[in-house]
């Protein structure tokens, strides 16, 4: 990549970032869409840049800072203070969306690690698009919001699982359960640094002026992003849990304010380098398989929603609001299937088509998402129209 290419990509995102917010909308899918077209697989009309060093870097960084964020947000004490909405709402979502994607990528690629992909993929919703919608529309006073935001406190909990086997796993049984041991140990390890240690590394940091802190952070988060990638595991873990370290600390608002605008070029161009490794030549073989993971995964966060409310409390209605928010699919999916794709045990076909089907399913499920969120009010009092009261 050029300067002249980061030039006229920074300056396309930035216009195609603009009108999704115009839109009020998440811009991810416009971003993939942007690398799919610009890129240089199918179509090949405009062939704008390839994929290179440079782009691999700029991905890396990308989930590094995306993660970190989310691990920034996610606490032990958040965790605790979720307790029941997480425990019930997070283990229906795990059982039903979990199952139905099993059974999806069985369907379609038979036992092994291509069906843990797409199971994956269809279980993690998108956080990133959920708080945005859940901002937008005002919903973030509702009762049902806190259910909302507990189950994906429980997914981010999994993700950290998820994104280690994902990366290393795929061998044999012996091999893939030694790497789920090695992210638990990796995990709770830095669990317990951020409930103990807390307080020597919050003093620490308060000494530093503010250069020195910010380098003192990004060196933390690329050390801890370096011992997963030694560890066999993805750099995405490491990410996340320098993250969940920090969020113990008082200075969590502070890097978070310092950090942001990188987190959103990065991940803006992680997204942009994602769509130019999507050939849509390949869709043909992933045809089923995409309508069957759109279906299974709208339908499965609608249930998803429906049964934790019922389990937890809500409304009928409530519940379709919970669910609707849960149906759009981001930025985890396109790292699930990142991290598939640099995976050797796969087969380069496999990993074609995993990379094709992410691509395409996030902008499915991230519009079908959006839509109903806007609409799911207007359907419950349709579908409900007496839910015990309910006035939402």
């Amino acid at each position: 990549m050029t300067l002249a290419e980061l030039a006229i990509t920074a300056g396309l995102l930035a216009a195609l970032g603009l009108i999704a917010n115009r839109f009020g909308i998440s811009a991810i899918p416009a971003y993939l869409l942007a690398g799919i077209l610009l890129g240089p697989n199918e179509p090949t009309e405009i062939v704008l840049i390839k994929e290179s060093d440079v782009t691999t870097f700029v991905s890396e960084l990308g989930i590094i800072f995306l993660l970190f964020f989310l691990g920034l947000e996610f606490s032990v004490g958040r965790l605790m203070r979720s307790g029941r909405y997480s425990i019930v709402g997070g283990t229906i979502d795990l059982v039903i969306n979990w199952a139905a994607g099993l059974i999806v990528g069985v369907a379609v690629f038979g036992p092994g690690l291509a069906a843990f992909v797409v199971a994956a993929s269809i279980h993690v919703s998108s956080s990133a698009i959920a708080v945005k919608g859940l901002i937008d529309m005002r919903r973030l006073g509702d009762d049902e919001t806190d259910l909302v935001l507990a189950i994906l406190v429980f997914e981010d909990v999994v993700i950290a699982f998820i994104l280690g086997v994902v990366a290393s796993g795929g061998g044999s049984v012996g091999t893939t359960a030694g790497v789920a041991l090695t992210v638990a140990v990796f995990v709770g390890t830095s669990l317990v640094v951020a409930t103990k240690l807390a307080g020597p590394i919050d003093r620490l940091m308060q000494r530093l002026n503010t250069e020195v802190m910010l380098l003192a952070v990004l060196a933390f988060l690329a050390g801890m992003a370096a011992v997963a990638e030694h560890l066999s595991l993805s750099e995405a873990v490491g990410a996340l849990m320098a993250g969940v370290v920090l969020s113990e600390t008082s200075m969590r608002p502070e890097i978070e304010e310092r950090f942001l605008s990188f987190r959103d070029v990065f991940a803006a161009l992680f997204f942009f380098a994602f769509g130019l490794s999507i050939d849509l030549s390949v869709l043909g073989s992933v045809g089923w398989l995409l309508l069957g993971a759109v279906a299974v995964g709208v339908f499965g966060k609608l249930a998803t929603g429906l049964v934790a409310a019922g389990r937890t409390g809500f409304t009928r209605r409530q519940g379709l609001n919970v669910g609707c928010a849960l149906v759009a699919h981001g930025e985890f999916t396109i790292i699930i299937a990142g991290l598939a794709a640099a995976n050797t045990d796969l087969s380069v076909a496999t990993r074609d088509d995993i990379t094709a089907f992410a691509g395409v399913y996030v902008l499915f499920t991230a519009f079908i998402g959006i839509v109903l969120m806007k609409e799911s009010k207007r359907l419950g009092r349709r579908l409900f129209a007496v839910d015990g009261g309910a006035t939402t």
